[in-house]
């Protein structure tokens, strides 16, 4: 005799309420966190959750795994500070006293090249990406405009090319 359930008797861990807007339940371990657009929607979330659940409500989230959340309820934003977990780092490495710089608002930067790739020339394609926040803001795939000796003289040359467009970048 199967007493397991197949999937699709689970129900749909996504479903979205009458207007189209969802609740968030987020879980790890034994702490927990419930967003929604409205409170009313949280507490009937809360009210089923402890119907078969002991729970303990702690009232509005202020941290989630070290992390500060500030609201901004004017707004309906919420962000995610690592603020006083950076000040516990710098003290226990004695850094305390530093003082902060800007930071450029550039995310990632990838290069690369293949040695020689281009047969007839035996010149090397080079390319450079740039992302922020996961999405592109700058590229470039070329062949090279001189013959290298080696890989790495190949790989120092897209680096170049990334560098001078991530210097440009930078000052935008």
């Amino acid at each position: 005799m199967n007493n397991s359930i197949s999937d699709n008797q689970w129900p749909s861990p996504r479903i979205a309420l009458k207007d189209d807007s969802f609740i968030y339940l987020v879980l790890y371990v034994d702490d927990m966190l419930i967003a929604a657009k409205k409170k009313y929607d949280i507490q009937k979330v809360k009210g089923l959750l402890s119907a078969e659940f002991e729970m303990k409500d702690l009232g509005a989230s202020r941290k989630i795994l070290g992390m500060d959340i500030i609201r901004n309820r004017e707004r309906r934003k919420l962000f995610l500070s690592q603020r006083s977990y950076i000040q516990k780092v710098l003290a226990r490495f004695g850094m305390s006293s530093s003082k902060p710089i800007d930071t450029p608002m550039l995310g990632y930067g990838y290069s690369d090249s293949d040695y020689a790739g281009d047969v007839d020339k035996r010149r090397s394609m080079i390319g450079y990406v740039f992302t922020l926040g996961g999405s592109v803001v700058s590229w470039k795939a070329t062949l090279q405009p001189t013959v290298t000796l080696s890989t790495t003289e190949a790989e120092y040359m897209a680096l170049t090319e990334a560098a001078k467009e991530g210097i440009w970048l930078k000052g935008l």
